[in-house]
């Protein structure tokens, strides 16, 4: 009988052990479930914030590589501009110094050649006849001499819109008159 007992004790404490072990891994497992819903809903958060943000990324990087077209044809542009310059300026030095030059020789056929000439092309005319240009520069120089009188005749329509009454505008006038 005292074996029974003890060992029915004994079975009931197990049994109460293992009842309260049940109930503690049944809390822990819905814990331990919550948890695991939880940190689902972080990865599916944190995935969906890594999209937009690999979205943006690329969006960036095709921003960044449109700018940097743009930037390298406006780069071209400017150097095949500034290289323009340059050659006209170059060009402008050596036809002033010959007009120098052939005005201090005081050659009167010349002078009375140049005298005459009424503009500033006639005079580049006339110096490329008498070999003092060549005829790619005189070309230079003439263009340019037509593209300064287009501006200065534009400036002159303007005025005569004013004249007229119409609204001003701003617009650029050259004072710079001929060259030379």
């Amino acid at each position: 009988q005292k074996l029974y007992a003890e060992y029915t004790e004994w079975c009931e404490d197990r049994a109460r052990s293992l009842g309260f072990s049940i109930q503690t891994a049944t809390a822990e497992v819905e814990e331990l479930k919550a948890a695991i819903a939880e940190d689902a809903a972080t990865v599916s958060s944190m995935a969906a914030k890594i999209e937009q943000l690999a979205a943006d990324i690329a969006a960036d990087e095709a921003d960044l590589k449109a700018a940097t077209e743009i930037r390298e044809k406006e780069s071209a542009d400017f150097a095949k501009e500034d290289a323009e310059l340059v050659e006209t300026v170059s060009t402008l030095e050596r036809a002033i110094a010959i007009l120098q030059r052939e005005m201090a020789k005081g050659h009167p056929a010349t002078l009375v050649q140049l005298k005459n000439a009424k503009s500033l092309a006639q005079a580049l005319s006339v110096m490329v006849q008498a070999s003092s240009l060549s005829s790619a520069d005189a070309s230079r120089l003439t263009a340019f001499v037509q593209s300064n009188n287009e501006q200065e005749t534009a400036a002159d329509e303007a005025e005569d819109e004013v004249a007229l009454g119409a609204p001003a505008a701003d617009v650029y006038k050259g004072h710079s008159g001929d060259i030379v």
